[in-house]
């Protein structure tokens, strides 16, 4: 196989990866309301809770500091050492002016991922997750 052609499936897989963290980020708060309104336990769990709160986090970190993220940046020299060209600006802002064509300004990516971080925040408070139980620990005497 050609050396050029794995680096395209490792952008690829990348790029997969990518894909998902953000229909976690996306769809787990989608979830979490639904799951609020159904009273599906699992939407409580806190690893779930504390996985999807740090995944918007990171994000916000990101853009508020103005670094692109590391998935992006890994992707893009894959796709460069396979000979083909990278793209500039985030993972999101790219794929969006692809899907939607249309350019917007860093700026109201950055206010959308905050406005997001505050959405998936105040859900933290308005369905509240389980807390942690220690295993092994029966009530001993």
């Amino acid at each position: 196989m050609e050396k050029g052609v794995l680096y395209l499936l490792a952008a690829d897989a990348i790029l997969f990866t990518h894909t998902l963290f953000v229909g976690f980020v996306v769809f787990g708060l989608i979830f979490i309301l639904v799951g609020k309104l159904r009273s599906w336990a699992w939407v409580r769990n806190p690893w779930f809770r504390i996985a999807h709160l740090a995944g918007i986090a990171v994000v916000v970190l990101q853009s508020w500091l103005g670094a692109i993220c590391p998935l992006t940046a890994w992707e893009m020299a894959l796709r460069e050492n396979a000979g083909e060209a990278g793209y500039s600006g985030s993972f999101v802002a790219h794929w969006l002016e692809s899907i939607l064509y249309h350019r917007a300004p860093e700026w109201i990516f950055v206010v959308c991922y905050t406005v997001l971080a505050v959405l998936i925040a105040a859900v933290w408070y308005w369905v509240r997750p389980r807390r942690f139980v220690k295993r092994g620990v029966h009530g001993a005497a």
